[in-house]
């Protein structure tokens, strides 16, 4: 059964489709990328995938459930979570505290048991941070959990705010170019991260373009060009594909 299911998915602003007529489905368990020109359309589709923008026609499906112009907090709660191309992070907290934002959607305890400081508050506070501390290790910056977020280099910036997303435990994570900005090392990390999401059980649509990263992690492609889909099929397949050589690849593989 597919995860996530896209059918017939525009987004109009004024007089320009955005989106025009996109479909697709989302399999467990895989790497999904969404590739194409600047101004192709790829930012508004991931905002239409978690609630950002409603849909002006179409379907969305995750797990059998529509969300069609369902806010973003249902989509999360459904267990789809995501990160920006341009950071979303709260430099006036810690590292730390920022991961503990991303929880706050699974929490048990309402104002009353955090004022009077419950003995089960206590508890889960305990666990949450616990929590937030695994996360970190997990993408690499457990050693800045105390530091002020604006003190952080920024490839590990782009690797806590996945740390804030995994917090809500999603099910679907999307990712907004998560590259964009980083050295080859840095780059490789996000490589070996995305792997190991898969490898928890955690789906990944990647919206990016480094197309090294792309072609290296992905087992299923989309190709938008003004906001519709050009192509779509494994790395192989997209990357042989007249068209999307015409479109895109030649002139990304050029700049490589």
């Amino acid at each position: 059964m597919s995860l996530l299911t896209v059918d017939g998915l525009s987004k109009q602003f004024g007089g320009l489709k955005a989106v025009n007529d996109v479909s697709f489905v989302i399999e467990p368990g895989r790497v999904h990328s969404i590739i194409g020109p600047n101004g192709a359309g790829k930012t508004t589709l991931l905002n239409l995938l978690n609630g950002i923008y409603a849909p002006s026609e179409g379907r969305i499906a995750f797990d059998g459930h529509t969300l069609n112009g369902a806010p973003p907090h249902e989509f999360a709660a459904a267990g789809i979570a995501r990160t920006f191309q341009n950071l979303q992070i709260f430099f006036n907290m810690s590292a730390l505290e920022n991961v503990l934002v991303g929880g706050h959607l699974r929490a048990r305890r309402g104002l009353a048991g955090a004022l009077l400081r419950l003995p089960g508050r206590v508890a889960d506070e305990r666990a949450y941070r616990d929590a937030a501390l695994e996360l970190m290790r997990f993408v690499g910056v457990e050693a800045y959990a105390a530091a002020p977020a604006d003190a952080l280099p920024y490839g590990a910036l782009k690797r806590l705010e996945i740390a804030r997303a995994l917090a809500a435990r999603p099910r679907l994570l999307l990712l907004d170019e998560p590259a964009a900005g980083l050295n080859p090392t840095e780059t490789a990390a996000i490589d070996e991260l995305i792997k190991r999401l898969v490898a928890s059980g955690i789906t990944v649509i990647l919206v990016e373009h480094n197309m090294r990263l792309v072609m290296g992690v992905s087992d299923h492609i989309v190709v938008l060009d003004y906001g519709k889909k050009l192509a779509e099929g494994t790395a192989a397949e997209v990357r042989a594909d007249a068209r999307v050589i015409e479109a895109y690849l030649g002139a990304a593989q050029a700049e490589a």
